[in-house]
């Protein structure tokens, strides 16, 4: 067991100075449309959780938790799971409401780790109205993909995403992907 716990891989190499200025203009950027339409449209916009989305959208955003299906769908099954358990049992079924959102999460292969604290955001914060679930969830996880489609595709050698529902789309033709993805 002890061995296991030495890990085994090498760390990953220190990002260009491209890429640390693409993850802070993409974070700040990110954040700010939340904001501002959040200050300026009256409805909320934004939620803690949208933070490590951001790392996740302008850090690594070829990880497979960064690309549109997983920040959107993530979001929105896990909140939905928040307020679901929480009008059906109270606060008191916080790690079940978290294990349901990652299994469910893995089910629809839109695993997106941030949004793992949405049951918990939402649960701890007694937020009981569907309504969570289209603002800030769909719209705020919506308005960062759109800034992460701007922001990561600067550049002639920068392309994102790598999908959107799990199929490539070329020319107007559809082509499945392996199963991999």
């Amino acid at each position: 067991m002890l061995e296991k716990l030495k890990g085994g891989e090498v760390m990953t190499p220190k990002p260009h100075a491209v890429a640390i200025l693409r993850g802070f203009i993409g974070g700040a950027l990110g954040i700010l449309t939340l904001l501002v339409i959040t200050q300026w449209g009256g409805t909320l916009a934004i939620m803690a959780p949208f933070g490590a989305t951001c790392v996740l959208l302008f850090a690594v955003p070829k990880s497979p938790l960064a690309q549109p299906r997983s920040v959107i769908g993530g979001h929105f099954i896990s909140s939905f799971i928040g307020v679901l358990f929480i009008n059906l049992f109270s606060n008191g079924i916080i790690p079940i409401a978290v294990g349901t959102s990652i299994a469910l999460m893995q089910l629809l292969r839109v695993v997106h780790a941030p949004a793992g604290a949405n049951p918990i955001l939402i649960m701890m914060s007694g937020i009981t109205n569907y309504s969570f679930l289209i603002t800030p969830v769909l719209i705020g996880s919506v308005l960062l993909v759109i800034v992460a489609l701007i922001v990561n595709n600067i550049g002639i050698e920068t392309r994102w995403p790598n999908y959107w529902l799990g199929y490539h789309f070329d020319m107007g033709k559809r082509i499945k992907k392996s199963k991999k993805e």
